[in-house]
Formats: C-alpha cells, sequence, structure tokens
C-alpha cells in the first residue's frame, strides 16, 4: 500500500494509525486534523487507498466526509466513533463499504481491521483486473471473428482483413470492435 490518510482531531489516535500503518509497509501517509483539510488532500493530492477517520473532527463530526470519499474515490475507509452511535452509523454506511469501528479501539482491533480493509482492496483490485481482461479477450474474439467473416466472404488474406479494419475504424472514428460487430451484423 502506498498512500493513506488519517483524519483525527486526537494525536494519539494519530499517532497509533500511523504507527499501524508503517508497520502494514504504507509508504506515504498524511494526515489531517480537520474534514476541510481533508477533503483538500483528498481533491488535490494523490487518491488515497487507505482513509482512517477519527470522529468528531474539529468542523465536523467525519460521517459525511467518510461518505464523500467513499463517493469520489476507491479507497478502504474506516470510521471510528463513540459506541452508543456505532450501530447506527454502521447500518447507514454499510452499503458505501465503510468499516465503522466503535471506540475504545484497542491496537489488535485497530490493526486487524487496517490488515482487513487492505486485503480486500488488493482482492478487488485483481476482480477488477480479471474482469478487464476477461472483456479485452471477448473484444479480441469479436475481432478475429470479423477477420474470419472477411476472409471467406471477400477472400481476404488475414494481413488484408486485419488492416481493412484498422483502417475502417480510423477513417469512421470508431473502435475496431464497433467496426467488427458492424462487419458481423452485414455478413452473418
Amino acid at each position: 500500500m502506498e498512500r493513506a490518510l488519517i483524519v483525527s482531531a486526537n494525536t494519539e489516535v494519530s499517532e497509533l494509525a500511523e504507527q499501524l500503518l508503517r508497520i502494514e509497509g504504507c509508504g506515504r501517509i498524511a494526515v489531517a486534523v480537520s474534514g476541510s483539510e481533508a477533503r483538500r488532500l483528498v481533491k488535490n493530492d494523490a487518491e488515497p487507498e487507505l482513509v482512517i477517520i477519527n470522529t468528531p473532527l474539529s468542523d465536523e463530526f467525519g460521517q459525511e466526509l467518510a461518505e464523500m470519499i467513499a463517493d469520489i474515490t476507491s479507497a478502504g475507509i474506516i470510521l471510528i466513533c463513540s459506541g452508543d452511535v456505532s450501530d447506527e452509523i454502521a447500518d447507514r454506511l454499510s452499503d458505501s463499504g465503510i468499516n465503522v469501528l466503535a471506540r475504545p479501539v484497542t491496537r489488535e482491533l485497530l490493526q486487524r481491521t487496517i490488515r482487513l480493509v487492505i486485503a480486500a482492496r488488493v482482492r478487488m483490485a485483481g476482480v477488477r483486473e480479471s474482469s478487464d481482461i476477461l472483456s479485452r479477450i471477448e473484444e479480441m474474439r469479436t475481432i478475429n471473428r470479423a477477420k474470419t467473416t472477411l476472409m471467406k466472404y471477400l477472400k481476404f488474406t488475414e494481413p488484408q482483413a486485419h488492416k481493412y479494419i484498422e483502417k475502417q475504424a480510423m477513417n469512421n472514428r470508431q473502435t475496431r470492435l464497433e467496426v467488427a460487430v458492424r462487419i458481423l451484423a452485414q455478413y452473418e
């Protein structure tokens, strides 16, 4: 993990979170004491991979900040709040994928939660990459089917079919996939 953001008005929590993130191999850790400072960091700096918010903040509670970060980034988010409101907040934030911890938070619980969030992000990155690869393979299959169709009906060689699809894509400002779909619709 490269980048993390800690948002806390409490220096004890900030120091503990920073120490645990260093143990987990985090390279760059930014610390903010207010919601407005955190918003500026999220919008202007590189996207954090993990955000830890210890509520309440100096200028807001922190729930809105967590929701905003969840909406505009793919960061894993941990929100620490008092035990009397943690269940209610966890219910509201569960659809956003925000992890809510009730205070008091032990070192072990925070470390375990950080590890879980990191593992979940790694797993999701793998799923996203697999999905991208599968869609790329499907695109290549469609283009190859179009080439085969051109070879069958127009007696093109494979290089000629390839060049034809490339040229059509350039001339019509389309992707090769769009040209291939059009060819398949025309001949099949």
